[in-house]
């Protein structure tokens, strides 16, 4: 299987973050311009026409455009780059932003509702809304919809949940002008209820998307995984990197339009710390390269599935347990001549791995053989006397 080269993305993920701040703020301030025309004539024109639905577009309309400032405040502080504050970026903007335009959307929601039904309740405040109304509806859904594709274009390339979240507002505005029109037109034919029901309809729907807004966000803060099928995805792309025997603990995060991944690989226990630092980075851009939200991937190497075998806090480090090697096999004339000392810990064990010359095996009368299995019996004894030291190992060289 072809080997992922490790690679600095850095210079690469400033570009795409600024391209992506570029493009964010274009359609944000576009669709700002055409919410803030829209909410301009529908209210004027609701009021001159007499249609209380018009009135609350119009209020929809200007609530987007709020949520246009939201989106052009958040998208600037998100692309900043990681600082000693925000170690991890500041992508979480784009998430809290999200969450205030959740709670905003549905405080719009309550207000338009309570203002329709108190006009039920009386009925005198009821009144016939003109052609005009029925004008600007129509404008507005038109208008609207083209807002909703250009920005969820922009929010799929970039993956922004904010700029996704943003496209809906827009779409749920032209949605409403089609409930408008339905209550204009109901109106119209002497159906005097039907302005305030919509007016009503459009209210929940907003409610609607607020609270979609909210969940979604709040799954975000609280760390919720990625889809499944996204993390399948992470999971083969890291099975296919050479010298990756298996995975665990693979946890997954967003954070605002991009993806964090954290994952245990377990490799061949023998391997060179520099081997295996290789292979992680093959795994970190393996993943960068093939799912497209994630940024950051923080891999742990593991010689063994640590989920099973945990109990390692027991065990000395070399520091406390070279000289007890020492002390324990001077006795041995091979010992003098250690090269190196290689420790493995393995199955809540260490295993020693002595590398010596192969010019100590010239003494004769002895074979090679017998010397070489008389030294390995001396440090046997050596590796039993020891309860953490499960063998030893000698690697003639």
């Amino acid at each position: 299987m072809n080997q992922p080269q490790p690679t600095n993305s850095g210079e690469q993920s400033q570009l795409q973050r600024s391209e992506r701040l570029r493009d964010t703020t274009r359609i944000t301030l576009i669709g700002a311009v055409v919410d803030a025309l829209l909410g301009f004539f529908k209210i004027v024109v609701g009021y001159a026409a007499s249609s209380q639905a018009l009135i609350a577009d119009g209020i929809h309309s200007l609530s987007d455009l709020a949520t246009d400032a939201i989106v052009l405040y958040a998208s600037k502080h998100a692309h900043q780059e990681a600082d000693e504050d925000h170690p991890y970026g500041h992508g979480r903007f784009e998430t809290v932003a999200t969450v205030v335009l959740g709670v905003a959307l549905i405080a719009v929601a309550g207000g338009i509702a309570y203002d329709a039904i108190l006009r039920l309740l009386h009925s005198e405040l009821l009144a016939t809304p003109g052609y005009w109304a029925l004008v600007v509806a129509f404008i507005s859904v038109i208008s609207k919809e083209v807002i909703y594709r250009y920005t969820m274009a922009v929010a799929e390339k970039y993956n922004s949940n904010l700029l996704r979240a943003n496209a809906w507002h827009s779409r749920s505005d032209a949605i409403s002008s089609i409930i408008v029109i339905i209550g204009i037109v109901g109106s119209m034919f002497g159906f005097w209820y039907l302005d305030s029901i919509a007016a009503i309809g459009v209210a929940l729907m907003i409610a609607k998307i607020g609270w979609d807004l909210l969940s979604a966000s709040m799954q975000e803060l609280v760390d919720k995984s990625l889809e499944p099928e996204r993390v399948e995805a992470i999971r083969q792309a890291i099975l296919q990197v050479d010298g990756v025997d298996t995975l665990h603990i693979l946890r997954t995060r967003r954070m605002g339009g991009e993806a964090l991944v954290d994952v245990h690989i377990q490799v061949n226990p023998t391997l060179s710390v520099s081997e295996g630092h290789y292979i992680s980075e093959s795994v970190r851009s393996a993943i960068i390269q093939q799912i497209d939200e994630v940024s950051d991937v923080m891999v742990h190497i593991d010689p063994e599935d640590d989920e099973s075998i945990t109990d390692f806090a027991h065990l000395p480090l070399r520091h406390e347990l070279q000289p007890r090697l020492e002390a324990a096999w001077q006795h041995i004339d091979a010992s003098e001549h250690i090269e190196n000392i290689t420790l493995h810990y393995l199955n809540s064990k260490i295993h020693v791995e002595l590398s010596l010359p192969l010019k100590i095996l010239d003494n004769p009368p002895q074979s090679v053989l017998e010397l070489q299995q008389q030294i390995a019996v001396e440090f046997k004894l050596v590796a039993d006397s020891i309860d953490e030291v499960e063998s030893i190992k000698l690697l003639f060289q």
